[in-house]
């Protein structure tokens, strides 16, 4: 799905927590310092808390800096914050109504629900990337030319969180980047 908005200066965006929960994984587990070096290295600076989409150049270049900067640390960094951002968007973006109900279903018709779900909203972190459904069974989403670059544990660990809260407990994802295509393959 080719979402991505564009705005008054041509950069195509997406949410904020692409840096904000990565910012906050960097504080906790490196510290102020390590972060603020990060942040200095991909010319970037902390979006406010409140911050509405954000240049996906600017999230780019952050998680691109994290890899190049921080390269044992990068996926678990990553994966942290691919993490803390689903739990985001479980605490405030999907409401009760709708986890409850995702939660009833039978596996199978939760994790079309969801899927369906994350197919409207792939603007917001596919940004000018093309998100897909490659296969339903077993479940394979597709993110050519990611606008976050690299191998993608970020997106890898909220599909992988958002699945495991709502769909399936066991939820395993298994993320490979063929060219520019990123894919990700659940097991359950």
């Amino acid at each position: 799905m080719d979402g991505a908005v564009a705005f008054a200066d041509g950069d195509a965006r997406i949410g904020p927590n692409a840096i904000l929960q990565l910012v906050a994984v960097l504080d906790q587990k490196l510290g102020r310092a390590v972060r603020d070096r990060v942040m200095q290295a991909s010319g970037q600076v902390v979006p406010p808390p409140d911050a509405g989409m954000w240049p996906e150049t600017a999230c780019r270049a952050v998680h691109l800096a994290v890899y190049r900067d921080l390269p044992d640390e990068a996926e678990a960094l990553m994966t942290a914050a691919g993490t803390a951002t689903a739990d985001y968007i479980l605490a405030h973006r999907i409401p009760g109504p709708a986890k409850a109900l995702i939660r009833l279903l039978p596996a199978a018709l939760g994790a079309w629900a969801l899927t369906a779900a994350i197919t409207r909203h792939a603007w917001t972190f596919a940004g000018s990337g093309r998100f897909r459904v490659v296969s339903h069974r077993p479940l394979v989403l597709e993110i050519a030319d990611n606008p976050l670059g690299g191998p993608c544990h970020w997106h890898a660990a909220v599909f992988a969180r958002l699945y495991e809260a709502l769909v399936w407990r066991n939820a395993r994802i298994t993320a490979t980047q063929v060219g520019s295509i990123n894919r990700f393959m659940f097991s359950v």
